[in-house]
């Protein structure tokens, strides 16, 4: 019997943000041993050499101590005063893929959790694109609003990375460049 996929609180989809991606056939967990048919496809920070890591071992912190690694880099978060939520971020949530460095935004005290990848149209699809001065994070990327709602398109030159606020529900926006 297949185990339930686990649950990632900062990151509530990893398999439609292609986080995990599932394996034609299963491949074996360098961490725990186990077959799995879902395989972590994103950036992890270690000196191993690691070819496949499973979700439940993501979720459950070994893979990060077991290999000395993190998902994503604690210096490329937004910073809170609660250190066992930057844990629970660096060692057991999946990360995502980011064009120069991935960045994890936070609101309201916590983590976000990052809904996926987005350009204009995306945010016109779901209904925010005209909130975009109020949810694009510029103190995190930096670049003109309007440079956003010319060029940013979702896998374009311009990426953009999109958040929501665990707690208020709002949308948080992050962009980066090839």
């Amino acid at each position: 019997m297949e185990r339930e996929f686990p649950k990632f609180r900062y990151h509530p989809d990893p398999i439609s943000t292609e986080a995990f991606k599932k394996a034609e056939e299963p491949q074996v967990c360098e961490c725990c041993g186990r077959k799995t048919e879902y395989v972590y496809e994103v950036p992890f920070f270690t000196s191993a050499d690691v070819e496949c890591i499973c979700p439940w071992c993501i979720a459950d912190g070994s893979a990060a101590n077991k290999f000395d690694g993190a998902f994503q880099d604690e210096y490329s978060c937004d910073e809170i005063d609660d250190d066992s939520k930057l844990d629970e971020l660096i060692h057991r949530t999946p990360g995502y893929c980011g064009w120069q460095q991935e960045y994890w935004l936070a609101h309201c005290g916590d983590y976000c959790a990052f809904v996926g990848y987005v350009g204009m149209k995306e945010l016109e699809d779901i209904g925010i694109a005209d909130k975009l001065e109020s949810i694009y994070r510029q103190d995190a990327a930096m670049f003109d609003i309007q440079d956003i709602r010319e060029c940013m398109t979702n896998n374009g030159s311009m990426q953009g990375y999109l958040f929501k606020c665990l707690h208020c529900g709002k949308y948080q926006l992050y962009a980066d460049c090839d």
